[in-house]
């Protein structure tokens, strides 16, 4: 279990709030790190592995437009991607991968290109107008490093934009039940 998988779950419980994911690259690795988490049902709404392009549209509402112009491996891609699992499973916030692991480029794409997204509730503070943010990423490393990054990237922005968020109330209340004051 990471650390920051269980900051993730922490401040959800704490903020009584859910997530859900959308995994292309990490292939469930996501997800497999938030349930490793002790209490993780308390926050984590389920998951999405669309592998495959066409689920991204079928299943995650990603722009068929978009994918066919740009492929799978695009920021926009990855934003909508956060977006649509946020909306087909119910959740407060949404996560996604979605990138090249190897051992071949892809959609024009060197291997180690990666986006993360994450979209929350409108006017959280994130760096797109409706809610959302994306990172790109340049990752080196064999297939397995890539993911394992990937996992940790995506859950990394996720908390940033969580503690960006925490109001004062918030976080005595995550003090006080951490034995501090």
């Amino acid at each position: 279990m990471s650390s920051t998988a269980a900051d993730v779950v922490r401040l959800l419980t704490v903020r009584g709030e859910t997530l859900a994911v959308a995994e292309s690259l990490t292939g469930g690795m996501v997800a497999a790190a938030l349930t490793a988490v002790p209490g993780a049902s308390q926050a984590f709404r389920g998951s999405v592995t669309a592998y495959a392009t066409e689920l991204k549209r079928e299943l995650l509402a990603v722009d068929g437009k978009l994918l066919a112009a740009r492929g799978a491996v695009d920021a926009q891609v990855a934003a909508q991607m956060a977006a649509g699992v946020r909306r087909a499973l119910g959740a407060d916030w949404g996560i996604a991968t979605t990138g090249v692991a190897g051992p071949d480029a892809q959609d024009g794409q060197p291997v180690g290109t990666v986006f993360v997204a994450v979209d929350g509730p409108v006017g959280h503070g994130g760096g797109c107008a409706d809610g959302g943010k994306v990172e790109a990423l340049r990752l080196n490393g064999d297939r397995a490093e890539i993911r394992m990054e990937s996992v940790r990237s995506v859950l990394a922005l996720l908390l940033r934009e969580l503690a960006s968020e925490q109001t004062g109330n918030e976080r005595a209340q995550d003090t006080e039940r951490n034995g501090g004051f």
